[in-house]
C-alpha cells in the first residue's frame, strides 16, 4: 500500500467525524511513530512530514555516520561506506536521512495502523461526547426513540444515544419506535467501559422547571423565580414560586389566560396534576398554602425534632383533602416545606368520634403514642390513612397498621350495627278487633259500631 493511499482514508475517516485539521495531523504522526517502535525499537532517529492537504507523508530515517566497523547502533548510526551509496558527498559525522516506505513496515503493520487511528478516532469522539453533553447538563433535549428495552429506552440526539432509565420515566408514558421525545440532560457518566453515558429524565423536577421556563417568560427573565419544585412524576406536583416586581402576580403569571400556560406543561407531562402557589419565607404560611386545597385553621410548628414537625388543625370534612388520595397531597406538602405534617381534625360537639385513648384494651400504648404522635388523636382521624401512609408515617410494619385499621373500623361497624337495631320498626302484630260481651265488633269501622253512633244521634 503506498503511504498516499492510507493517507486518504485516514483524511476521510477524519472528516466523517468532524475532526480538525491539527488533531488530525497529530494522531497521524501518533499512529507512525507506533509503527515505527514495534519495528525499530525506538523513534528518536525518525522524522514524520505530513500534508495532510496533500495527502502526502513521509518518514524520514535520520542516522549518523560513523567510521566503518564502529558501527554499535543501526537504527541511529550508518557506516560511511552505506552512507557514501546513499551520496558519496556523506563524511564521518554527518546525518544522512533516508526516506522509509510504508510497504517496508509490512501488511500486517499497516492493518494495525488503521485499527489504532479507528480506536484514537473513537477515544476523541467518546470525550466530545462526554465533554459536549456535560455542559448540556439540565438542558432541555429533543431526541427521537429509537430502541425500547426493559430497563430503559434508547433515544438518539444528533446522532449521540442518550439513556431514558424507567427510574426517569412518567410512568403514564407510552413510546413506540420513531416518536419524539422530550427529557432533561440529568447527568453524563461513564460505564465501565468508559464510554460516556447520557442520562436523560422526565420525572425530574428540573424537567418541570424547564418546561415552565419555556412558557412562562416572567421566569425565562428572572421576575419570577421559582423556589422549590416537588413532584410524584405522572400524579401531582406542587411548585412554589415568588416575584421580583410587586406588580406581577406569580401565581397568575404561571397560570396564564385560562390556563393556557400551565395547561402546555400538563399536556406535556402526561395530564399531572400541578398545584402553583405563592412562596412564603414564613413556614406557617407556607405549610398552609402548601395544604391547599384543605384550609388549615392553625399550624404550629416543633423545630426541635428531627425533621422539624408540623401540628395543622383542619376542619372535619377537609381532612381528606389534606391528606390527598394515597397522602399524596400531605407528602408533596412536607417535601415542599421540610416539616412533617400532622393533621389534626377539629371535633365539632355534634360529631360523633372516639377518642384513640378509647382503645387502649385492644393497643399498645406505644401504638397510641405513634397514632398521637402523628395528629391521630380520634378514630376518625386514623381511618383517613391508608395502611401504606399510616405505616410510613407513624414507623407501624405494614401488617400492624393494617390490623390498627380493622381493629378501629371493627368498633364502627359495631356502632353503626347497634343504631340500626335502635331505629328500625318494630315487628306488625295481629291482634283480633275488640268485641263487647254479646260478641259486636267494636271497631270503629264495624258496621255495629256505625249502628250504635246514629242510634244515640236518633235517641
Amino acid at each position: 500500500m503506498h503511504s498516499s493511499d492510507l493517507v486518504s482514508s485516514f483524511a476521510e475517516i477524519a472528516r466523517e467525524k468532524g475532526i480538525e485539521r491539527d488533531l488530525l495531523q497529530l494522531i497521524v504522526e501518533d499512529v507512525f511513530r507506533a509503527m515505527i517502535r514495534k519495528r525499530y525499537g525506538a523513534d528518536d532517529a525518525f522524522e514524520i512530514i505530513f500534508n495532510p492537504d496533500h495527502g502526502d507523508i513521509q518518514v524520514l530515517h535520520i542516522r549518523e555516520v560513523v567510521p566503518n566497523m564502529d558501527l554499535e547502533d543501526p537504527v541511529t548510526q550508518i557506516e560511511v561506506k552505506n552512507a557514501v551509496n546513499i551520496d558519496e558527498d556523506f563524511d564521518i559525522g554527518d546525518e544522512v536521512a533516508s526516506e522509509v516506505s510504508i510497504a517496508d513496515f509490512g501488511r500486517r503493520a499497516v492493518m494495525t495502523a488503521r485499527q489504532t487511528f479507528s480506536q484514537r478516532i473513537r477515544d476523541i469522539e467518546k470525550e466530545n461526547v462526554y465533554h459536549r453533553y456535560n455542559e448540556l447538563v439540565g438542558e432541555v433535549v429533543v431526541g427521537e426513540v429509537y430502541q425500547m428495552r426493559r430497563r430503559e429506552v434508547l433515544v438518539i440526539h444528533d446522532r449521540v444515544e442518550l439513556v431514558l432509565p424507567r427510574e426517569e420515566q412518567i410512568y403514564k408514558d407510552r413510546y413506540r419506535k420513531g416518536d419524539m421525545l422530550r427529557a432533561v440532560i440529568k447527568e453524563v457518566r461513564r460505564d465501565a467501559g468508559n464510554n460516556p453515558q447520557v442520562i436523560i429524565s422526565r420525572a425530574a423536577p428540573l424537567f418541570m422547571e424547564r418546561l415552565f421556563e419555556l412558557e412562562v417568560p416572567e421566569i425565562d427573565e428572572g421576575i419570577v423565580e421559582i423556589k422549590k419544585i416537588v413532584r410524584e412524576p405522572g400524579d401531582r406536583a406542587k411548585v412554589a414560586v415568588v416575584s421580583h416586581d410587586e406588580r406581577i402576580d406569580p401565581v397568575g403569571a404561571c397560570v396564564g389566560m385560562k390556563g393556557s400556560r400551565i395547561h402546555a406543561v400538563v399536556r406535556e407531562l402526561g395530564n399531572e396534576n400541578i398545584d402553583v402557589l405563592q412562596w412564603s419565607n414564613e413556614s406557617e404560611e407556607l405549610i398552609t398554602r402548601a395544604l391547599a386545597p384543605a384550609k388549615p385553621l392553625s399550624v404550629s410548628l416543633n423545630d426541635d425534632l428531627t425533621p422539624p414537625r408540623a401540628k395543622v388543625v383542619v376542619q372535619s370534612d377537609e381532612v381528606s383533602k389534606a391528606i390527598g388520595r394515597g397522602g399524596i397531597n400531605i407528602r408533596l406538602a412536607s417535601a415542599l416545606t421540610g416539616y412533617e405534617i400532622d393533621v389534626y381534625r377539629e371535633i365539632s360537639d355534634e360529631e360523633e368520634d372516639i377518642e384513640i385513648n378509647e382503645f387502649g384494651d385492644e393497643l399498645t400504648p406505644e401504638a397510641l403514642q405513634k397514632l398521637r404522635d402523628i395528629g391521630c388523636d380520634s378514630a376518625k382521624a386514623v381511618l383517613e390513612l391508608s395502611a401504606e401512609e399510616l405505616s410510613r408515617r407513624a414507623g407501624f410494619d405494614l401488617d400492624g397498621a393494617r390490623a390498627i385499621l380493622r381493629i378501629i373500623r371493627a368498633e364502627f361497624a359495631d356502632e353503626e350495627d347497634d343504631f340500626e337495631t335502635e331505629l328500625s320498626p318494630a315487628p306488625a302484630k295481629t291482634e283480633a278487633p275488640a268485641t263487647d260481651e254479646g260478641g259486636n265488633d267494636d271497631s270503629p269501622d264495624s258496621p255495629g259500631t256505625q249502628d250504635k253512633e246514629e242510634q244515640t244521634v236518633e235517641s
